[in-house]
């Protein structure tokens, strides 16, 4: 079985064993998160309903990227500027698909108030 999953502004296709590096997520090695914006999941040729599924990845380290050297210059001005960047990342291995994702908690409604707005008319 495999899902797409969105997570740091991008988007995976993951299997369960599968291991990768996403964007920074918060939390320690061998913590496990829950990624529940699945778009997609299936099972070989066949697409299935993501509606209420959930990922469960166990985070395996949080690392950095490699380094990226920002050079800028402006010709015949004597003007040159270095700089590097190294871009935080967590390293996710994906321990199952298809778990309940956790239900969202809705503003319902009380008895009580919709009592004194009936008895007012």
């Amino acid at each position: 079985m495999f899902a797409v999953v969105r997570t740091g502004g991008k988007q995976y296709r993951v299997a369960a064993g599968d291991k990768i590096v996403v964007e920074k997520l918060a939390g320690e090695a061998g913590d496990t998160i829950t990624l529940d914006d699945v778009l997609l999941t299936g099972e070989g040729s066949e697409i299935k309903d993501s509606k209420g599924v959930a990922v469960s990845a166990e985070i395996i380290a949080q690392a950095k990227g490699e380094k990226v050297i920002v050079f800028k210059k402006r010709r015949r001005h004597n003007y040159r500027r270095r700089n590097g960047h190294r871009q935080q990342h967590t390293i996710l291995k994906i321990v199952s698909i298809g778990g309940e994702a956790p239900k969202k908690k809705v503003a319902a409604k009380k008895a009580d108030d919709a009592a004194p707005a009936a008895a007012e008319a």
